[in-house]
């Protein structure tokens, strides 16, 4: 009796296998069927369209257009890239590499200034200067161009000849300068060097092409030194390669241990990462610099270095990108690149903070809720969560630049003032112990008298907000006496913000002017004795005690970033985050 329902119960189970498989087989062939029939809706769309539309189309541009409006509502690094646009695509996201001067521009009241120079270049080597006026570009007059067909003109094959007709403030008639371009190859690794404390500090730009490799020449440099510690600095990365990220991270930590597994729909893409070579650094102290602008591999290194409990990562709670991008070439020269992936750090969290899957009616896209966040355990027992980024161990609030700070930036008296500034004095003392004077800064104050930097500060939007809205109620009648008097307290303020803010100002003009001379490293070590998270970092590596209890996870370090606590930490550097993330790929 018993052997005959056994039988039978597996003669069921058998049946309904069958039926999975038969639905399997029908859900598959029902997919390739929609694919089928949509591809030959699309090519039979775009057809009708070209041929009998009133007006011409550019039919590439067309193409793209659609592809674009039809991937925006994946999420925004799935994306279309034409023949036309690979060689930008590489740039960006494979190789710094491209043949051109060393330069860089940007348009301005419909000229064009070179804005930077890049030290051992022909453009150095031939003395453009930031703040020059470019005229021509090989005789094409460039008035009314942008910085981007400016910069088309710049790039060129290697070996080739272009001439710059170019003005300078100071000069009576405009100069010509005939260079030769040459591969431009911007590095990866921007600086490094020893900074206080013989503590040694890289910075890494970019996960791109040999990332890795430049890390280790930089780390190999500096252990000739015999550091303290090593600072590893972060911020602003906006990725890149993801094997760059496990080489990088391999530098720090023993071989065989995983560092980063990616999981998505296709197994066959499923991978995880390990470490693979004997570790240059395996116990030297180090520190992770991060912010809101550090994205996807960066978060990989920083994330698998917190989990498995081999550094201390100092800043603000980084960008929150957790997907995996590959590229799949496409006929004529084009390719797609698609999220193929998310990834996952050693405690087995990922820490995509924007869910693109689950977007409201509108098609807007939301945070993960702190309510579905998760925790996870490092090496050492402490507490890590998923959905938001990394949480650095030592958070340090980020401080903004006030209003009139970044007025006199983005309307060009902090530059100009560096181009006069530059004509005037041949030579400056080292990047690292050069330091305006107040009489200097007193004649930077002289230079804006007469230019125009008013700007409105929040109290003033405000209180301009409130007399509309009271004027609507019929109301400001009864507090114009008060609005009158605290608008002129503001405006009195106002006129002493050059003063108040004096330190950052003074800040901003010296990492400008010494730029001038010293260039992007110049401008590292001019920045080195304002940087709080730097200080932070050498402090922590400096004190043995805490640099051990934060890895053990002892008191407050126990617990790393817990959703309600960390939110009102970080509730402003979420005000300035930016768009990044490049590809894990």
């Amino acid at each position: 009796m018993k052997k005959g329902v056994a039988v039978r119960y597996k003669g069921i189970l058998i049946s309904a296998g069958v039926v999975v498989l038969s639905l399997g087989i029908w859900s598959f062939s029902d997919d390739l069927f929609q694919i089928s029939k949509n591809l030959e809706v699309f090519a039979s769309l775009y057809k009708e369209v070209n041929i009998n539309y009133v007006d011409d189309i550019n039919s590439a541009k067309f193409l793209k257009t659609g592809a674009d409006a039809m991937l925006e509502g994946l999420d925004p690094y799935t994306e279309f890239v034409p023949e036309s646009e690979i060689e930008d695509y590489k740039l960006h996201y494979v190789s710094t590499q491209y043949g051109g001067i060393g330069a860089s521009v940007f348009a301005r009241d419909n000229k064009v200034f070179v804005s930077t120079v890049f030290e051992g270049f022909p453009a150095q080597k031939a003395d453009v200067r930031p703040g020059d006026q470019v005229l021509k570009i090989n005789d094409i007059a460039l008035d009314g161009k942008n910085s981007e067909q400016v910069s088309q003109l710049l790039k060129g094959s290697k070996g080739a000849g272009v001439k710059l007709l170019l003005k300078r403030d100071g000069d009576i008639k405009p100069v010509e300068k005939n260079l030769i371009r040459d591969e431009i190859k911007q590095p990866n690794v921007s600086y490094y060097g020893m900074v206080a404390g013989n503590m040694g500090y890289i910075k890494l730009d970019r996960f791109l092409e040999n990332s890795a490799q430049e890390v280790t020449d930089a780390l190999i440099a500096l252990k000739k030194n015999n550091p303290n510690g090593m600072i590893l600095d972060l911020r602003s990365n906006g990725g890149g390669i993801l094997q760059e990220a496990v080489k990088i991270v391999n530098l720090f930590v023993q071989k065989d241990v995983e560092i980063v597994a990616q999981k998505g729909k296709v197994k066959e893409k499923n991978f995880t990462y390990k470490t693979m070579a004997t570790p240059l650094a395996a116990d030297m102290p180090l520190v992770v610099l991060v912010n809101s602008r550090s994205a996807s591999a960066s978060e990989i290194v920083a994330g698998s270095l917190q989990d498995l409990d081999r550094a201390i990562i100092i800043g603000q709670r980084s960008y929150g990108k957790g997907l995996v991008q590959q590229t799949f070439p496409l006929p004529y020269n084009s390719l797609v690149k698609i999220t193929i992936a998310k990834y996952y750090v050693p405690s087995g969290r990922c820490i995509q903070e924007i869910d693109y899957t689950h977007r409201k009616e509108d098609g807007t896209v939301v945070k993960v809720a702190d309510s579905l966040m998760h925790e996870f355990k490092t090496k050492n027992g402490r507490s890590v969560y998923d959905g938001s980024g990394i949480y650095p161990d030592i958070f340090i609030k980020r401080d903004l630049f006030a209003n009139i700070t970044q007025t006199l930036i983005t309307r060009f008296f902090i530059f100009d003032y560096a181009t006069r500034y530059r004509l005037s004095h041949p030579k400056i003392a080292e990047a690292k112990d050069f330091v305006l004077t107040d009489a200097e800064y007193n004649d930077f104050v002289k230079y804006l008298a007469n230019k125009n930097y008013t700007y409105n500060t929040t109290s003033e939007r405000v209180l301009a907000a409130l007399k509309t809205e009271s004027t609507k109620e019929k109301q400001f009648d009864q507090i114009q006496t008060e609005y009158d008097a605290l608008k002129n307290k503001m405006t009195a303020n106002k006129k002493n913000d050059l003063q108040l803010h004096k330190e950052e100002i003074k800040q901003a003009l010296e990492s400008e002017i010494v730029g001038r001379y010293y260039f992007d490293k110049g401008r590292y070590e001019a920045y080195f004795k304002y940087d709080k998270e730097l200080s932070q970092a050498i402090k922590t590596m400096q004190d043995k005690n805490q640099l051990a209890a934060i890895l053990k996870g002892e008191g407050a370090y126990k617990v790393i970033g817990k959703p309600v606590l960390a939110a009102m930490n970080d509730k402003k550097d979420d005000a300035g985050k930016d768009k990044a993330g490049k590809d894990d790929q």
